[in-house]
């Protein structure tokens, strides 16, 4: 059974400051549970109904019942275990391959999507604004599938960030090079994506290096695309290069 102190603990660090004071976050869901254990980072607190993931799994798990399980999770109708990991310290970002840098995004499920991508696409070094929605919150970390424990995420500010750096830096913009024109052989650089719905903002816009866009190939009725889905098509003409 898990105490009232318990209870109110682990629902508090749904919130950002809570998360934030006590450098730790909360999953939910078998899948995403063992890839962060996978990769090494440190749990708190393993909580499932299941005795079979009791039995099966490797690491330590404490049995709990489905109604406080239903107390402690974010969601409706709750996966069979929750776990809360310490946040791992962010390593120094090195510039010797792509990295993303992402500007005021602020849907959790953009920015998880765009964690799984860089994954996928192997870029292993992540930038965020300061006002970039926190990578720890609860729908961030469901769309992410487990991918940021193979992913570095930092935050601070991206006009610093793009002043000091020596590579390339290229932005999403409507109005920028056809992206399928672009020579990509280069092997480091940094991609910029904007806010959902401002795009790049006009101080990180001053420094971008070279400004490339998708083309729109359809009628003019669709005005942007999805910041998550434009990455991936971006990364994809990337790594093509």
């Amino acid at each position: 059974m898990v105490s009232k102190s318990q209870i109110k603990f682990i629902k508090n660090l749904q919130q950002k400051k809570y998360r934030t004071e006590h450098k730790l976050f909360v999953v939910e869901g078998i899948k995403v549970v063992k890839e962060l254990v996978k990769a090494n980072m440190k749990p708190y607190a393993i909580y499932t109904t299941s005795n079979a993931i009791l039995a099966e799994e490797s690491f330590k798990c404490e049995l709990i019942s489905e109604a406080d399980l239903k107390k402690i999770s974010a969601l409706k109708t709750p996966n069979n275990i929750l776990a809360v990991f310490h946040q791992p310290k962010a390593a120094e970002i090195t510039e010797d391959n792509w990295l993303v840098a992402v500007d005021d995004v602020r849907d959790p499920g953009n920015l998880g999507t765009i964690i799984r991508l860089c994954d996928w696409f192997g870029i292993t070094n992540l930038f965020c604004s300061s006002q970039t929605v926190d990578c720890y919150n609860p729908k961030t970390l469901q769309a992410t599938m487990g991918s940021m424990a193979r992913v570095n995420i930092v935050y601070g500010n991206l006009e610093d960030f793009l002043q000091a750096t020596k590579i390339p830096v290229y932005g999403a913009f409507m109005d920028g090079k056809n992206v399928y024109k672009e020579d990509f052989t280069i092997k480091k650089g940094i991609l910029v994506m904007g806010n959902e719905a401002n795009g790049v903002s006009p101080e990180v816009e001053a420094l971008i290096t070279k400004k490339i866009s998708i083309p729109q190939f359809g009628t003019k009725t669709t005005e942007s695309l999805n910041v998550a889905t434009a990455t991936a098509i971006l990364l994809n003409e990337i790594r093509r290069g």
